[in-house]
């Protein structure tokens, strides 16, 4: 019998599963939104609002729980700076899942697991950005080599 016991197994071992949660995790505070199955977003729903409120407080025990728990300091920082003081007057929920249909190859539920008030720009993070003048130097050089 399941009585008690509080997560999903998701079909993982132990160490895959903690090494899922923390990738997702830090993820999920670099962007403020990722998209997964339905049961990772549902395993991690608990586990960020949890990150969320040890943000909140302004101790140093707390900055090393988040970075045991994170094993990242751009992440504990954003944490720390940005999403507690934005969450501030929040009592909880600060996260929400949002069902996303099913995956094309195997029927899989997806669902996108969000911040709410999410910072829309935190997704171009990695994405460079277009600088129009390389664009043009590259293809003038096109030009005078085929010339």
């Amino acid at each position: 019998m399941r009585h008690g016991l509080a997560n999903k197994k998701l079909n993982r071992t132990s160490e895959h599963r903690k090494a899922l949660l923390k990738n997702m995790l830090n993820s999920l505070i670099k962007y403020e939104q990722i998209k997964t199955t339905l049961p990772k977003a549902k395993f991690l729903k608990p586990q960020a609002d949890k990150i969320i409120t040890l943000g909140k407080k302004e101790t140093l025990q707390t900055t090393k729980m988040l970075v045991s728990k994170l094993q990242d300091i751009k992440s504990a920082n954003k944490v720390k700076k940005t999403l507690s003081k934005r969450y501030q007057n929040r009592k909880g929920g600060y996260t929400r899942i949002i069902k996303a249909g099913f995956r094309y190859g195997d029927n899989a539920p997806m669902a996108i697991i969000e911040f709410v008030d999410r910072d829309v720009e935190a997704k171009r993070v990695d994405k460079p950005k277009k600088d129009t003048n390389k664009a043009s130097a590259k293809t003038e050089e096109k030009k005078q080599a085929t010339a």
